[in-house]
């Protein structure tokens, strides 16, 4: 297999957004800290009524959506064999990292008792009865697995370059000898581990819509189904693609590099199809259900509905049949932002809009505390995918960019990670 060549990227990483960023970081944290000081009634909205709110359906479930681009693109290249993606595995990667890094810091600073976060770990704390004991249970096993993945990226980086400063320097040789372990060992064993982050993902991305099937007598007959775990794995698996070229095509805009659009053209082939699927099952969905005249209800919830299925995955279904659309970096970025704000969408769609307790005293909307959070957590995601691409070797090299990463080049010397 040949591989594509990957390089830091030199740039800088200071910039006038960094600095935007970081203040929204910054705003974001303090809520966070005023939210463990004086607890959840301090900084939300949150009550008995309505014990979610943005920080489950946005920083966890549309999080977790987001970041399937790791496994989808992992399945495509290294389990399908279509290598011609391999240049788009890197940052592909690197998403899902970060985007389940943040969930678990969402998740966090959501739970009540953060601090026995750690439970399920236990053997003697299991519940077999649980879906989301095997929600949580699935996301560590995968965030695990995405740390060793990544391992490869971080060997090829230092490798033979280790050079600790001051009294650290006596730690140059074993770190270099670890450095070398890695690199004989990971490459062999590698693809047990991809094999498993897609089986795992596979398992939780389906089981964040099982959770909200035991919500029946809450929820909106637009949204449930007995089939939300199917619907959630259907659509996680077109957004995962979508977030790969929405990705790709955002960093070569803000790094100033050529865009891949070979490679990107080429993903954006399985979409229409993907959200045909998709699409499908949630139209028979409503037929066998008896509940499509609930779109003639009054209200928000019928609206939001046609919005989530009209311009997240009618329009950029339409969109992509075409090959011009496909061959455009801007309208491919359009459809894909298209179909990212479909999902998005839905999950706030299912986990707020059509959930309705039964003895609730008053709406629920999100206090300024909170969306300073969920602010802040895209702020810290976006400044750290800045700053490792800039340290280590994950997009590909100039030269190999402006050929759409069909340019095949000899490996950096070290671990020949996921390429």
């Amino acid at each position: 297999m040949s591989l594509h060549r990957a390089a830091p990227l030199r740039r800088p990483f200071f910039t006038p957004g960094v600095f935007v960023l970081l203040g929204l970081l910054g705003v974001g944290l303090a809520f966070a800290a005023a939210r463990f000081a004086l607890g959840l009634g301090a900084v939300t909205h949150l009550s008995d009524q309505y014990p979610w709110g943005i920080w489950i359906a946005i920083d966890v479930a549309t999080g977790v959506a987001l970041a399937a681009g790791g496994f989808t693109t992992a399945a495509l290249v290294h389990i399908g064999h279509r290598n011609r993606y391999q240049t788009l595995v890197r940052p592909a990667l690197l998403t899902a990292l970060l985007g389940y890094t943040f969930v678990v810091l969402g998740l966090l600073v959501d739970l009540g008792r953060y601090y026995n976060v750690w439970h399920p770990i236990m053997p003697s704390m299991w519940s077999g009865h649980s879906v989301l004991f095997e929600v949580g249970m699935c996301v560590m096993a995968y965030l695990t697995v995405l740390y060793i993945e990544f391992l490869p990226i971080v060997v090829e980086r230092f490798r033979g370059r280790v050079s600790l400063p001051g009294f650290l320097r006596a730690l140059d040789a074993p770190v270099e000898a670890v450095l070398r372990r890695l690199d004989r060992t990971l490459g062999r064993v590698l693809w047990v581990f991809i094999i498993l982050g897609v089986v795992l993902s596979t398992l939780h991305q389906s089981s964040l819509g099982a959770l909200m099937v035991l919500s029946r007598s809450k929820m909106s007959p637009l949204w449930w189904t007995p089939i939300l775990p199917l619907l959630f794995l259907l659509s996680a698996i077109a957004v995962g693609y979508a977030m790969v070229i929405f990705e790709s095509l955002i960093a070569s805009r803000s790094f100033r590099k050529p865009p891949e659009t070979a490679a990107l053209s080429g993903m954006a082939r399985f979409l229409p199809l993907l959200l045909f699927i998709y699409l499908s099952a949630k139209v028979i969905d409503l037929a066998v259900r008896g509940a499509a005249h609930h779109l003639l209800d009054g209200g928000a919830a019928p609206l939001l509905f046609v919005l989530e299925i009209g311009a997240g995955v009618v329009a950029p279904l339409l969109m992509l049949l075409s090959v011009q659309v496909r061959r455009s970096p801007s309208l491919l970025l359009a459809t894909s932002a298209l179909v990212i704000f479909g999902v998005v969408l839905n999950r706030i769609n299912v986990f707020l809009v059509a959930y309705s307790p039964l003895y609730a005293s008053r709406p629920y909307l999100p206090s300024i505390g909170e969306i300073a959070v969920t602010v802040g957590l895209v702020s810290g995601l976006v400044l750290a995918y800045r700053w490792l691409v800039i340290m280590l070797p994950i997009l590909p090299a100039e030269a190999d960019a402006s050929t759409g990463g069909s340019v095949a080049g000899g490996a950096d010397r070290g671990a020949r990670a996921p390429t």
